[in-house]
């Protein structure tokens, strides 16, 4: 059942609870300078009331995604939004699993306007990991990336799994958990459990923006 774990006035206190309980991983320091910020699949077909794909406790994240994304403007470090599509052959298995598609003419397949910049990179998706048939590794490669902070929609689906495609190739993960949202909190707290565990470190947004130097405000 979807619920709405999240919200503008819980956001920080419950991630703030939920951090508690992931594993601490002190070895790997969030750099700025080799970062780069992947908002995933933030789209109206998750963020719209109307939607069957409506996520209730993903518009309380977008504050903060949003003020990632001024943070990593300010330093000039890259900014990639996936859009997902999975219309075409690239989709594979997702319509046979889930029964519909998310098409090109979709008004919900769009970037929320609130994130929309023209500094970032779109990049189109036809899967859950935003590495399988895109040219996101060449990008980040060109800039010299060697860590990304993953944000956006769904926790468990799209941004664990290119968190997991990310690790293996190479990259070190942070995962905000106030940046990401899931239809369950169930769903969200297994995706940290597994990630602080093994592939992918779970931090406050307020953190990375420190780091960052301020240039946001997360949701406090």
């Amino acid at each position: 059942m979807k619920e709405a774990y999240f919200t503008a006035a819980t956001l920080r206190e419950r991630a703030v609870e939920m951090l508690r309980d992931c594993r601490a991983r002190t070895g790997i320091r969030f750099l700025p300078g080799q970062s780069a910020l992947l908002v995933i699949d933030m789209q109206g077909y998750f963020l719209d009331r109307r939607s069957p794909a409506y996520i209730p406790a993903a518009p309380a994240i977008v504050r903060n995604v949003r003020a990632l994304m001024d943070g990593f403007l300010a330093r000039s470090r890259p900014i990639i939004l996936t859009r997902h599509l999975d219309d075409g052959e690239g989709g594979g298995l997702m319509h046979a699993w889930w029964g519909t598609a998310l098409t090109r003419d979709d008004p919900g397949s769009e970037i929320i306007s609130e994130l929309s910049d023209p500094a970032a990179i779109v990049m189109e998706k036809s899967q859950y990991d935003a590495f399988y048939g895109t040219e996101l590794e060449a990008v980040l490669q060109a800039a010299g990336v060697r860590q990304v902070v993953i944000t956006g929609v769904m926790t468990h689906l799209c941004c664990e799994t290119t968190a997991r495609s990310a690790f293996v190739r190479g990259y070190a993960v942070f995962l905000p958990i106030d940046g990401c949202a899931a239809p369950a909190e169930r769903m969200h707290r297994a995706t940290l459990t597994s990630a602080s565990h093994g592939f992918a470190v779970p931090v406050l947004a307020e953190t990375l923006l420190a780091a960052l130097g301020g240039g946001g405000h997360a949701n406090r």
